[in-house]
Parts: C-alpha cells; structure tokens; sequence
C-alpha cells in the first residue's frame, strides 16, 4: 500500500499540507499575541476611564478593575503629563518592554517564539496607543503566565485543526489520483500484460481511453508500439515460414542441379559444333544457380559462430587473400592486386571471419572490374588510431549503381554484379558487427569505390 504511487502520493501531500500549515501557525500565533496584548490596554483603558470619571474609588474597587484588565498597573499619558492611573504590588521586576505601537512582523514572530520558548513567567511592560484618541499613551505591567497558556492552547487547536484538514485534503487527493492517474496506468500496465502472452493477437493491443493528456499520448504510443510489433512478428513469421520452404527447395534443387552438371560433362565432349558451342553457357548457368542455391541455404541456417576474438598480425592475413586472388585471376583481367599494411601493425579479430570478410570484397570489386573489362588496380590499405583499427578495400573500378547502393547490405537485394546473390555483403557486414565493428561504403563514384571496416579497440563497456 505505502509503497504504490498512490500510497506514496497521500504521504506525500500529508506531509505537504502539514507543512504549509507550520508556516501558517507561526504568525497565527504571533498574531494572536498581539491579539492578547491589545486586548489587555483595551481593557486597562477602560478601566481607567472609570477612575477618570470618578476620583472617589476605593481600594476594593480599584483591585477589581486591575483584575478584570489583568495587569497590575496602569499608567496614562494625557497632555504630555504621565498619570499612574490605578497600581496594584508588583510581584517582581519588569524583565522587558514591548512597544505594540508600530511592531513589525519579523519582531512579533520573534517575541511570540520566545515567549513559547520560555516556560518560567516574568512581569513585563507593554505600551500601546489609547483608543478614540483617548490620550498620548498608555502602558501596563501584566504577568505573562497567562499569555504563555493562552498561546499554547490556541496553538495546540491550530495544531489539530491542520491535522485535521492535512488528513481529509490527503485522503480526497488520494481517491483522486487512484481514479484519474492510478488506474489509467494500471489499466496500461495489464494491457501489456496481456499483450506480452499473445502478442500475435490483436485483441491485446489498447485502445487509448485515458482523460489525462499525458496519459492518453502514452496509450496512443503504446498502441502504435503494439501494433508495429503484431505486423512485425505475422511478417517474420511469414517470413520463417517462406525461408524454410525456401531452404527445402534450394536443398533439392542444389542435388537435381548438381546432377545436371555431370550431365554436362558428357555434352562437352560432343562431336556437333553447335552442342559444343552451348554447352560452357549451359554449365555457366548451372554452376550459378547450384552457387545460389548454396547461399541461399547457408544464409538460411543462420548458424554463423561467434568470433573468437584473438590478436594476428594483419599483413600476414591480408597477404593469404590477395595471394588466393592472384591465383584466381584470369589470364585476360589486367588488374593489379596490393596491399598497403603495416608489417608490424596487430589487431584484434577472427581471423578466418576476417579472411572471409577482405575475401568477399575483393572478390567483388575484381569481377566487377572484370565484367566491364576494366583495367586497374584493387588494394587493401590499413591503418589505426587510439581508439580504431580501420581497413580499407578499394577499387579503380566505374563504382556501383545507385540501386546497388540503396540496399548494399539487404539479402537478395544488394548485389553489385549480374549473377550475384547480394549475400556476401550482408554477411560480410553481419560478421563485422559480431566484432562490435562496421562495414559501410565510404566512397563510390565514376573514380573507383571504397569499403571501410572499422574495427574498435576498447573492450564493451559494462551496462
């Protein structure tokens, strides 16, 4: 219960109201001192009046007045002449004098703490202004015994009152906020409840009905959120679903085509001109669609190892995929294949995930070249920094097609050469990002193109 928003909320406003009830009851209570004081030489004006009127007032007569006004003395100016008007013994000193004329607030605030402050009574003087223009001044000495009491009762009734009044405003804020706020963000909190145990179906997905506006664009995100993730999850779904059936085609097409190209083998060694003109186009097309195939089952598998990350000197490995390059360069591609890395330059990364990387993309700037008959160079160039380790594949060659460079790193839709599959980019860039790095096109135009691997230095920092 204490621990819920609304719990928490009446706590808080208790506390709240309780508070800005103390900054009320301090100056209600120097207030009311002031209040007591007046009082008091209004009543001792009074009481001298009578004295005034009369000059033949006994003794007994005296003490009665003195009581009722309950000071002790009474003095009155009246044309600049001071007049002790009625005097009664003084049980002790005058400890202090209060001039009611004029206080400020600040020193009322501070007479009245003082006053609680100090439980021992004092006789003390307190000189104020005659009403109706009574007179100059009028001062009195009084105990203040009965002021103190006075003031710690009116206190105490303030003192429950704004319990009184924290409690009630506390418990009908709380009511409010479990009506307007709680249970709207109850009722988000169970719809994604509901949603998170079918999220496929749509009858989980909220309706926003909240009055709150900040509470309504919650829901209606929530709802937009919901409904993206449904359509989101049917497509995948569909596409698990189609992948599969792909995977099993592909399978059984891979073995009748593999079956085909032994059948080719006998078709090329026919006498007829003609059958021996067609059948390396035939066998071309085969091995291309058998190539696909097998991409397309080992893209579909997606049962890519994580990189065991190590450190290897990169010249080295570079080396390995420029010279199984040169190997597979025909004799009519004048292209030239370099390198340009640091003999002493160590990074960190799979080595056989990174050979397949620099692999790929070197494979496929040369046969690019090679398609438009291109004559170039395509080089791999490394470098770093404190942070990175960044390589470079480049190519002279005539740069890629603008839908070629929409959807570089889409599968089956980013190939950059006729024939192609658009898989090898994909999984080149999937296998750079498991080492926390990336691959992106840095460069393509009519001058050549550039892919850039950046691979970082730093260990993941911990969540």
């Amino acid at each position: 219960m204490l621990n819920s928003l609304s719990g928490r909320f009446l706590i808080l406003t208790t506390i709240f109201v309780m508070l800005a009830e103390i900054l009320i009851f301090v100056p209600s209570v120097a207030r009311f001192r002031e209040d007591y004081l007046l009082s008091r030489l209004e009543r001792s004006q009074i009481a001298s009046l009578a004295l005034l009127a009369n000059d033949a007032i006994d003794e007994d007569l005296q003490e009665e007045l003195l009581q009722n006004a309950g000071v002790y003395n009474i003095v009155l100016r009246r044309n600049e002449a001071r007049q002790l008007i009625l005097d009664a013994p003084v049980p002790a000193p005058i400890s202090k004098t209060f001039d009611m004329r004029d206080p400020s607030a600040m020193v009322l605030i501070r007479d009245a703490l003082m006053r609680l402050a100090k439980p021992e009574p004092e006789v003390i003087r307190v000189i104020g202004e005659p009403l109706h223009m009574a007179g100059l001044l009028i001062e009195v000495a009084m105990d203040t015994g009965e002021l103190r009491m006075a003031m710690i009762d009116y206190g105490l009734r303030i003192l429950i009152l704004s319990a009184v009044i924290s409690v009630i405003t506390a418990m009908m804020l709380f009511f409010a906020v479990r009506r307007f706020i709680v249970k709207p963000i109850k009722r988000v909190v169970s719809s994604m409840k509901t949603y998170s145990q079918a999220p496929e179906d749509v009858r989980g997905v909220i309706t926003p009905s909240a009055g709150v506006i900040e509470l309504r664009e919650a829901e209606e995100t929530l709802q937009v959120m919901q409904v993206q993730l449904t359509q989101s999850l049917r497509q995948k779904e569909r596409l698990a679903q189609l992948g599969g059936a792909v995977a099993k085609v592909s399978h059984d097409l891979r073995n009748i085509l593999t079956s085909a190209q032994l059948f080719t083998d006998r078709i090329e060694m026919s006498e007829d001109p003609t059958v021996r003109r067609l059948a390396p186009k035939l066998v071309n097309s085969i091995t291309r669609a058998v190539h696909l195939c097998e991409s397309t089952l080992a893209f579909g598998k997606a049962e890519e190892p994580a990189p065991r990350l190590t450190m290897l000197r990169l010249a080295d490995l570079v080396e390995d995929v420029m010279l199984g390059e040169r190997l597979a360069l025909g004799a009519d591609e004048p292209i030239e294949l370099r390198e340009i890395v640091p003999p002493t330059l160590e990074l960190r990364a799979d080595a056989e995930q990174l050979h397949r990387v620099l692999s790929n993309l070197v494979r496929n700037a040369r046969q690019a070249m090679s398609a438009e008959g291109i004559a170039g160079e395509v080089r791999i160039e490394a470098q770093e920094d404190d942070h990175a380790w960044f390589l470079r594949v480049c190519d002279t060659g005539p740069g890629l097609p603008e839908k070629a460079r929409t959807h570089l790193f889409t599968p089956f839709q980013g190939g950059t050469r006729k024939g192609g599959t658009g898989l090898g980019l994909s999984i080149s860039s999937e296998l750079i990002r498991g080492h926390g790095g990336t691959l992106e096109l840095e460069r393509s135009d009519a001058e050549g193109t550039i892919f850039l691997i950046t691979l970082p230095k730093g260990a993941l920092a911990p969540v």
